[in-house]
């Protein structure tokens, strides 16, 4: 069977996850964020804020996760999986800090491609920080940017998830794949 992978992606507040705890809800098959596993993983190990202390190897842990959730997907037995994110996310927050990685991030991100992207813009009414999450609206703009500056740089279409409810949000996710 061939899965096609959809990704929802977007900056830090932006909803990502509230959506795919509703895709999970009405029974779709998703991949959660591994991010803030990675950085409860570094808080275990005595780092507050790996991305921020060592971005390389925060980087590099959530392109290994996330490729392995993208070739998980390819074997499983779903028609459809959701992505909380995808591999060129990673990139997009390496350009946002303005550090360098090594070419075999692109080249992953040459490898595995996505059926669909939903990108989710920065929402002020929903933002908010909280422990693992480290920046303010601004920096979210400026991730926003970032995202899809890459994503296009992959040759994606980029899916605008407009403002409104959970609800409706994902039946509009739901209706672009004639679901």
């Amino acid at each position: 069977m061939n899965t096609k992978k959809i990704v929802i992606t977007g900056g830090p507040g932006t909803g990502k996850s509230t959506l795919i705890n509703e895709l999970i809800s009405r029974g779709y098959n998703c991949l959660e964020e591994i991010s803030r596993q990675v950085t409860l993983d570094a808080k275990k190990e005595g780092i507050d804020q790996l991305f921020l202390t060592n971005p390389l190897l925060f980087s590099e842990l959530l392109l290994k996760g996330r490729h392995q959730q993208f070739l998980n997907a390819e074997t499983g037995a779903s028609e459809i999986i959701f992505f909380d994110r995808g591999l060129p996310d990673v990139l997009a927050y390496m350009d946002f800090i303005g550090d360098s990685y090594p070419e075999s991030f692109i080249n992953t991100c040459k490898n595995a491609i996505y059926d669909i992207v939903f990108i989710l813009k920065p929402w002020e009414a929903i933002y908010k920080s909280d422990n693992e999450r480290y920046e303010n609206f601004e920096q979210a703009l400026n991730i926003h940017k970032h995202l899809l500056n890459t994503y296009q740089n992959f040759n994606y279409h980029l899916i605008d998830v407009p403002f409104n409810t959970v609800e409706n949000r994902v039946d509009f996710i739901l209706n672009s794949l004639n679901m």
